[in-house]
C-alpha cells in the first residue's frame, strides 16, 4: 500500500515523500525581486516532497500584484538562485509557478501603464492588489483590459519559453505552468471570459490552442520530465467561468497526455473554498478527469489539492486516487508540516492577517514543533 510519506518521482524531479507545498501568493518580493526573507520562508519549508513556489510573473505584462517576484530581470533570477540553492542545501526540491495574470492586473502594475491583456476585452468582476507612489497599498477592482491580437501570441509563447530557460538557470527543478485561477491561458479555455471568433476562439479545440502551444514551447525547451501544469476545472476565483467545464477539461487533458508530463495539478472544487463547488449543470467529476488522461496514455504523477487534511490526503493516496497532495494554508503556519502530519501533531493557527505583504511576522516567525519542545 503507498503511503503519504513514501519517496516518489515526478517525471525527472525525485521527492522525498508525497506532500507538496502550494503555490501561495504572500506579496513579500518588492521590486518583483525575491529577498532574504524569502530564502528563509523556503528553505523552512524544505521537507516538503515538492515545494511549488508562489504564482511568478514570466514578464513585466504578466504582473498583477504588487511586490510578487519575477522570472524577467537579472536581480530576480539573482534572488531567486539564492532561494533554490538555501532549499537544495536544506535537502528539498522546488519549482517555480510560471504566471501571466492576464486581465485580473492593473494599469499602475502595466508597462508604461498600460491596459492589461487577456483573449477578450472583458473586465473581470476581480480585485488585485496596488501599492502608491507614498508606499501604501489597497485592492482595487481590476482594469479594463485589451484583447490581445493573435500576432502577438507567438511573443508570448516565446516568453514562457525563456522563463522557462531562466529558471532552470536559477537553480529550480523544473516549473509548473499556471493555468489555473482566472488568469491568461484559463482565460483562453473558458468561454465566459473568450469571445474570440479567430483559431484562438469558439470551438474547445480552439480555446485549448494557446495552453497546447505554451506547454509545447517549454518541453521542447526544458524537458517534459521537468514540467508540471496546474489546472482548475471549476473554479470561480478571479470570475472564471465556463457553462460545460467536463468536455473542456478532458479535451485538456488528452492533449497533455502526449508530453510525459513531471505532474498534473488539479484544483477539486473552488479554490480556497468548497470541495463540491460546481459550475454548469452537472457536478465535476475528477475521477473521470485522471481516467480520461491516462486512457489517452497521460503517465504524469496526479497531484490533487483543496481542502485537504491529514486523513483525506492518507486515505487519497493509499486508495491510488492521486499520487501527490498540495497543501497550502497549512504550509503557511506550519514549516514542518511533513513531520507534524506524520505524528499526527497539533498544527499551528493561521494568522489571516499577515497572508499578504509585510515582514517576518506571519512568515518566518512561525515555530516547529522542535522550538515548541524547548519553550
Amino acid at each position: 500500500m503507498t503511503s503519504l510519506f513514501e519517496p516518489t518521482t515526478a517525471g525527472d524531479i525525485a521527492l522525498a515523500n508525497r506532500i507538496v507545498m502550494a503555490p501561495l501568493t504572500r506579496n513579500r518580493s518588492p521590486g518583483a525581486v525575491p529577498n532574504t526573507l524569502n530564502v528563509t520562508y523556503y528553505e523552512q519549508r524544505a521537507t516538503a516532497g515538492l515545494i511549488i513556489t508562489e504564482a511568478t510573473a514570466i514578464t513585466h505584462q504578466g504582473q498583477g500584484y504588487a511586490d510578487v517576484p519575477g522570472l524577467y530581470t537579472p536581480e530576480a533570477l539573482d534572488g531567486w538562485k539564492k532561494v533554490t540553492s538555501a532549499v537544495h542545501a536544506a535537502g528539498g526540491k522546488i519549482v517555480v509557478q510560471m504566471w501571466h495574470v492576464g486581465r485580473i492586473s492593473h494599469t499602475s502594475l502595466q508597462p508604461g501603464e498600460g491596459q492589461p491583456v487577456s483573449a477578450s476585452a472583458i473586465t473581470a468582476n476581480a480585485k488585485t492588489y496596488i501599492r502608491h507612489p507614498d508606499g501604501t497599498g489597497e485592492f482595487v477592482p481590476t482594469s479594463e483590459p485589451r484583447a490581445l491580437e493573435a500576432s502577438e501570441l507567438p511573443g508570448i509563447v516565446e516568453d514562457y519559453r525563456k522563463a522557462a530557460r531562466a529558471a532552470i538557470d536559477a537553480g529550480f527543478d523544473g516549473i509548473e505552468i499556471h493555468a489555473a485561477n482566472g488568469y491568461l491561458i484559463d482565460q483562453f479555455l473558458r468561454s465566459g471570459t473568450n469571445e474570440r471568433t479567430d483559431a484562438y476562439g469558439g470551438s474547445i479545440e480552439n480555446r485549448a490552442r494557446f495552453l497546447f502551444e505554451v506547454t509545447d514551447a517549454i518541453v521542447a525547451e526544458i524537458g517534459a520530465g521537468r514540467t508540471g501544469i496546474r489546472l482548475s476545472p471549476v473554479t470561480p476565483a478571479n470570475d472564471a467561468f465556463d457553462p460545460e467545464p467536463q468536455p473542456l477539461f478532458d479535451h485538456v487533458v488528452k492533449g497533455l497526455a502526449k508530453h510525459a508530463l513531471a505532474f498534473i495539478h488539479v484544483i477539486e472544487g473552488a479554490t480556497g473554498g468548497d470541495r463540491d463547488f460546481k459550475q454548469g449543470d452537472t457536478a465535476f467529476d475528477f475521477a473521470e478527469l485522471r481516467a480520461t488522461y491516462e486512457a489517452a496514455g497521460g503517465k504524469a504523477a496526479w497531484m490533487a489539492n483543496n481542502g485537504y487534511d491529514r486523513k483525506l490526503a492518507i486515505e487519497s493516496v493509499e486508495s491510488g486516487r492521486v499520487d501527490l497532495v498540495a497543501f497550502g494554508k497549512p504550509f503557511i503556519s506550519n514549516p514542518d508540516l511533513v513531520e507534524r502530519l506524520k505524528q499526527d501533531a497539533p498544527l499551528n493557527a493561521l494568522d489571516p492577517d499577515t497572508l499578504y505583504g509585510g515582514g517576518a511576522k506571519g512568515y518566518t516567525d512561525y515555530p516547529a514543533l522542535t522550538q515548541q519542545a524547548a519553550e
